[in-house]
């Protein structure tokens, strides 16, 4: 059965209520969209389209990984910071200029939650 974004978007709700330093998920990439799970739970849905490909390929850009080939998936631990970002991407409509600028910012901030956390990893 295929989750529907409202049931993706309040599993996430309630993954992202409480702070982790380390939450493993799986972007998942099919022929009609590309889903973003954890626990095998959906949290995350991007269409197959071509705006639905670019939002996914961003997400995954936040997560630090490349978009997995039709057919194949990546996993990754990130914080609950970088994953909130991910997931907020993940349902911003990239053909609106306001959302383009959202975009942006969100890539910024993913980025260097990613960074600060392979720092405190490192000492």
């Amino acid at each position: 059965m295929v989750t529907s974004r409202r049931r993706a978007q309040e599993y996430a709700e309630r993954l992202l209520s409480t702070p982790s330093a380390r939450v493993e998920v799986t972007l998942r990439r099919w022929k009609t969209c590309s889903t973003l799970l954890h626990r095998r739970r959906a949290i995350a849905r991007c269409k197959a389209d071509r705006v639905g490909t670019w939002t996914a390929a961003f997400v995954a850009q936040a997560l630090g990984v490349d978009l997995p080939p039709v057919g194949e998936s990546v996993t990754v631990q990130v914080s609950s910071g970088t994953l909130w970002r991910a997931v907020g991407i993940s349902a911003l409509d990239l053909r609106q200029r306001e959302a383009r600028v959202l975009l942006g910012r969100l890539l910024e901030e993913a980025e260097m939650q990613r960074n600060a956390g392979t720092a405190v990893e490192s000492h």
